[in-house]
């Protein structure tokens, strides 16, 4: 379990970040909160590739009950209609507020980048406090490449068109980070 300190500064550097940042205990606590948000912001759909079969009844049935599609696999047939994309991240990097997915999937950086509002869910075990903290985990990747590493610190930003910072060009608009206590 990551130290008080580490989850502070995670929390910390994410919000210098624009990354909306809250607790949950559990994950039927972390789908409904993904649920909520994408209603809320009169989203239609959520992508959620990647999670594993005990977890999907529970989502399939808050989806259904919020008036929700829930996407799971062949996203790019989805692409123009993902509204929330609710991921697990591998590692989070506190020093700068990044998290790290393992998106070898097409469908889980279809999710990440495709989506309006990007929802990661963070066990606090998978936190680190710096980079050079998650290199034996990166080699062990390396091992068996082919890898595609997504390294994200914030939402979609760019200011490329005359220096005039914009959201949301490059991915999502939005992106939370649930920190999941395991």
């Amino acid at each position: 379990m990551a130290s008080k300190k580490l989850v502070t500064t995670m929390k910390e550097k994410a919000a210098a970040v624009q990354v909306i940042v809250s607790e949950v205990q559990n994950l039927e606590e972390a789908m409904a909160y993904a649920i909520d948000v994408t209603r809320n912001q009169g989203g239609a759909s959520l992508a959620a590739p990647g999670w594993d079969e005990a977890s999907r009844p529970a989502l399939q049935a808050g989806c259904a009950q919020a008036g929700l599609a829930l996407l799971g696999e062949n996203l790019r047939e989805h692409a123009g209609a993902i509204h929330t994309g609710l991921t697990r991240a591998d590692w989070g990097i506190a020093d700068t507020g990044t998290l790290v997915l393992d998106a070898s999937s097409e469908d889980l950086r279809l999710a990440t980048m495709l989506s309006e509002t990007h929802i990661a869910v963070l066990p606090l075990s998978r936190l680190r406090a710096t980079s050079m903290d998650l290199e034996p985990e990166l080699n062990r990747l390396a091992l068996a490449p082919p890898r595609y590493l997504s390294f994200i610190t914030g939402a979609s930003r760019t200011a490329d068109i005359e220096r005039v910072l914009t959201l949301g060009v490059h991915g999502p608009l939005e992106l939370h980070l649930l920190l999941l206590k395991d």
